[in-house]
This record gives C-alpha cells, sequence and structure tokens, in this order.
C-alpha cells in the first residue's frame, strides 16, 4: 500500500496519505467482522441506485446449507458437567513395607567396595548405556477409536468451538461439527437479501427463515411469496407466514403437507418452485471461491459475519453482469 496506487484507490487513500500501521489495520478488522457490520454493508450493496431496481420486492426464496465447523471430531468431549472430577494429580504408589534400620547396609557396603574398585565411565560410555528418554509430553494428534460410543449434542461439547453442533445432512451421511447458513433471495434476478447463520438442528432453517422475512419486510401489509424445498413444509411455520401475510410456495411431501391447493392452484406456485433452485447458485460461489466450506473462524458471531460479507461478495461478483444486461 506504500507503492500501489490501485490498493490506495481502492482503500480511500490519497497519494500522500499516511498508511496505517498494522495494528490499527487488526483493529478495524475486528470491528468489521461483527454481525451489524456485515448486515449493514450488505445492506448498502442492495440500496445502491443502480441495484435497487434490479430487485424484487414480492417473490422470494429460501434455503441453508451446512458450513462445516474449524473444529475436528477429536475435540467433541463430554460436557464438564457430566464429565467424572479429575484433579489431575497423579494416584500415589502402593506404600511398600518399611525396612528395617540394617537392611540397607550390605547394599551400603557393595555400593562403597564398587566405587572404589570399578573406574569412573566417561561421558561417552555414559551416553551409549543411557536409555533413550521418553518424551513427556502427549500426542496431540493421537488415534481415537469413538466405535460404540454414543455421542450427542446434549452429553458432549466441542473444546475448540463450544458453539459448534455435531449434525448430519441427510440419513445415510456421516455427522459432523458443523454451523447452519440461510440466506433470503428476491427470484427477479437471484440476488442474496438476508444472510443469518445459526447454530444447526432440525428447527433452525424454519427460525431463521421466518427472522430474514421479517427483518426484510417487518411491518409489510403487501403480500409477498416465499418458495421454499420440503423441509419447510411444517404445519407451525406455513402457519406463521400466513399470520405474516406471506403466501406459502414450499415444496409438497409426499405424505402429511401442510401445502394444500390454496396455494399449488395457481401458476405463481409453480414459478416460485423452478426459481427457488437459483438460491443454490450462492451457496456453491461461497463454498466453491468464497472458501465457506469449512469456516477458519470461531464462534457464532464471527462466523455468522463473515458468512454476510461471503453473500454480499457474490451478490458485487453478479452484479458486472446484471448491470450490463
Amino acid at each position: 500500500m506504500q507503492v500501489n496506487l490501485l490498493f490506495r484507490w481502492f482503500v480511500g487513500l490519497g497519494i500522500d496519505d499516511p498508511v496505517w500501521v498494522p495494528t490499527v489495520f487488526t483493529k478495524n478488522r475486528d470491528r468489521l467482522l461483527t454481525t451489524d457490520m456485515s448486515r449493514k454493508f450488505l445492506a448498502a450493496v442492495l440500496a445502491h441506485r443502480d441495484v435497487a431496481p434490479l430487485l424484487s420486492d414480492e417473490h422470494f426464496s429460501v434455503d441453508g446449507t451446512l458450513i462445516k465447523a474449524w473444529a475436528s471430531m477429536k475435540s467433541f468431549q463430554p460436557r464438564p458437567a457430566d464429565a467424572p472430577p479429575d484433579d489431575g494429580a497423579p494416584s500415589d504408589p502402593p506404600a511398600a513395607a518399611a525396612p528395617g534400620p540394617d537392611a540397607d547396609q550390605p547394599a551400603r557396603q557393595d555400593l562403597e567396595t564398587a566405587e572404589q574398585t570399578d573406574p569412573e565411565p566417561t561421558p561417552e560410555a555414559a551416553a551409549e548405556t543411557a536409555p533413550m528418554p521418553k518424551p513427556d509430553r502427549r500426542d496431540r494428534n493421537a488415534d481415537v477409536d469413538f466405535r460404540g460410543e454414543r455421542r450427542s449434542n446434549a452429553t458432549h461439547v466441542s473444546t475448540t468451538d463450544p458453539d459448534a453442533r455435531l449434525f448430519r445432512k441427510s440419513r445415510g451421511t456421516g455427522a459432523v461439527l458443523c454451523f447452519m447458513g440461510h440466506t433470503l433471495m428476491e427470484n427477479r434476478n437471484g440476488l442474496i437479501v438476508q444472510a443469518e447463520l445459526t447454530r444447526a438442528d432440525g428447527h433452525a432453517e424454519r427460525r431463521a427463515a421466518l427472522d430474514m422475512i421479517h427483518r426484510h419486510s417487518p411491518g409489510s401489509t403487501r403480500r409477498l411469496t416465499l418458495g421454499a424445498d420440503k423441509g419447510y413444509d411444517s404445519a407451525d411455520f406455513v402457519a406463521e407466514l400466513r399470520q405474516a401475510c406471506v403466501t406459502p410456495h414450499v415444496a409438497q411431501k409426499a405424505r402429511g403437507s401442510a401445502i394444500d391447493g390454496r396455494t399449488t392452484r395457481h401458476a405463481g406456485y409453480a414459478l416460485s418452485q423452478k426459481r427457488r433452485k437459483k438460491i443454490e447458485e450462492p451457496f456453491g460461489w461461497a463454498k466453491t471461491v468464497g472458501g465457506m466450506a469449512q469456516t477458519v473462524l470461531r464462534g457464532l458471531d464471527r462466523v455468522r459475519a463473515r458468512f454476510t460479507l461471503t453473500m454480499a461478495a457474490s451478490n458485487l461478483a453478479r452484479l458486472p453482469k446484471l448491470l450490463t444486461t
């Protein structure tokens, strides 16, 4: 930044302006990696005078994805309350019978005789005969066998990132320590208008969808539509959407669906089901280009801020093509 004019222009520094010291940069980076700042950045991108006309005000889609946490399965240990007490003190060896007052006298005499007759060994000879010392530190990457051990979020927690949760995407897949990222997309051009990240559980997607739609259109009296996959087909979720003046364009489950003919008979339902699949593109970009396949941060707030900034970056990557068409 001292000599590159392009870097100076990008961060808003003039030619003669002094470049800040690394301490200032790190403090500003910590301020940036907060939920409020990342949401303000996303809102500023969408509020630009050239971007706002590209957005739809009525039709949206929602979906979620798993973000692998920066924690290994070996860090998933029993919670401190359930773990047996351990003060770390080594156990004392069993006490031996106390020797008599003259028990060691013959041994002492033999030792004195040996010292008088045997010459003292040289350092080289002592090094050759001495046993190799064993390392006293424990291997940090030791093999661990979890076979037969029942582990769950109720009884275990990650010592590396306590906010991460053990979750699996579907039946037949392995469970991993992860977070769950959620996005709200407008259906006109497929731009992300809201982003959220929560702990991974079976109800997180529906709760986050309600939070994002209320945050994006607070107190709206206009009829909105929200497209989603079968994971959102729940009676309580559909009822809350209708109460909030939102038409649930949710994919129907094979049995016990909460979506009936009142919704599926309209042509807009099929169109929403077709457009909602475009929400997978920002997820793919974030994991392949944005580095969100596995986060390198720890803590719910920092990972949420990074996820929101990545969704804003995916919008910026698509805007040049949208603005030229």
